[in-house]
Formats: structure tokens, sequence, C-alpha cells
């Protein structure tokens, strides 16, 4: 089983280029927000759990969350691997990702990070903002601090990943295929060790 993570900021392309990895690769995308409102919605103990802490304006625990990633690994046994999408965003998060893992006898292969300047980020979310419809999408100061608190969190986490020898950063500037081969190149080399 081949898992990566992809990291980016807001802006970064992460959304594209991870749709075009799970195509290429047979991977299954794992969004932990995705996974939320899917347990949310089937009404399992899970979601419900999630649900009273959300209702209560918390962050649902990181215990909850992991949860629902086994849950997500055991009903595809048939992925080639996971595409790991908002998650982990701590380093506690990165070690129960890892242990939960282990346990299921896999791991994270690569973590990407797609590296883009602040000032096209502002540029690109700007431009998304026009059409998106998002509110976080169309001032430039929520944009900023929205990728400073990016920048501040999941920093640790590559850290995290570089003692692991795990992080390759990938320019995401530019033509959005030869990002893209950028990408698939790194996954081939280690998808093939």
């Amino acid at each position: 089983m081949f898992n990566l993570i992809l990291f980016g900021p807001p802006g970064s392309g992460k959304g594209t280029q991870s749709e075009r990895l799970i195509s290429k690769y047979g991977l299954k995308h794992l969004s932990t927000g995705d996974l939320l409102r899917s347990e949310i919605a089937g009404q399992t103990p899970l979601g419900l759990a999630a649900k009273s802490f959300m209702d209560k304006g918390q962050l649902v625990p990181d215990e909850v969350v992991i949860e629902m990633i086994s849950s997500a690994l055991d009903n595809n046994p048939q992925a080639h691997g996971f595409l790991f999408d908002g998650f982990p965003r701590t380093t506690a998060q990165a070690e129960a990702l890892d242990k939960l893992l282990n346990q299921k006898g896999t791991s994270i292969a690569i973590v990407l990070a797609l590296q883009v300047s602040q000032e096209e980020l502002i540029k690109r979310l700007l431009n998304r903002g026009l059409t998106s419809g998002r509110s976080d999408d169309v001032n430039e100061e929520i944009i900023a601090a929205r990728i400073g608190e990016y920048e501040k969190k999941t920093a640790a986490v590559a850290d995290y990943y570089k003692k692991y020898d795990k992080v390759v950063f990938v320019h995401g500037e530019g033509d959005v295929d030869e990002i893209f081969g950028s990408l698939s190149k790194e996954i081939d080399i280690r998808d093939r060790a």
C-alpha cells in the first residue's frame, strides 16, 4: 500500500493536483472534512460523537478523527494507497497517524509539500474568490492570516516527517502539467522502492 500526504497552503493547487494523483495512481482520497461529513450524515457512532463536539463549537478530538481514518482504511482494502489531505495538521496527529498505519502494516511513503510564494497564493485566492463564492477568498487580510496559520501549524508536521526523510518540497508555481510531472516523479521513485 502506498500512502502519501499532500501539503500546501490555501491556493497552492492541492485540490487540482490531488485529483490528478488519485486518478493516475489509483489512490483513495482521504479528506478528514469529507470523512466527518460522511460519518455525521450516516449517523454512525463516530459521526454522532463528532457532531456533539462540533455542536458545542469544539474541535473534534484527534482520537475520534483517527478512528474515522481507521474505519476508512478498513473499508477500502482494495485501494492501492491513500492520499491524505488536510491531515495531519499537528505533530500529535502525525504521530497518531503513524501509529495507526503501523498497526495496519503500512506507513506514509512520502510527504509532498507544494511551495508557492505568498504573493502568488494571494493572487490565486483572490481570483478564486471571484467565482467560488467563498467569503474567505475575497479579503487579502483574511487570506494572509490563513496562509500564516498554515505555515505555523504545518511547519511542525513537516519537521516531524523530515526526521524520517519523507518530505519532498515541490515548486508549485507555473504550468499545472509540469507541477504534476514533478509530483509524479517523486512518487514513482518511492513507489518502486
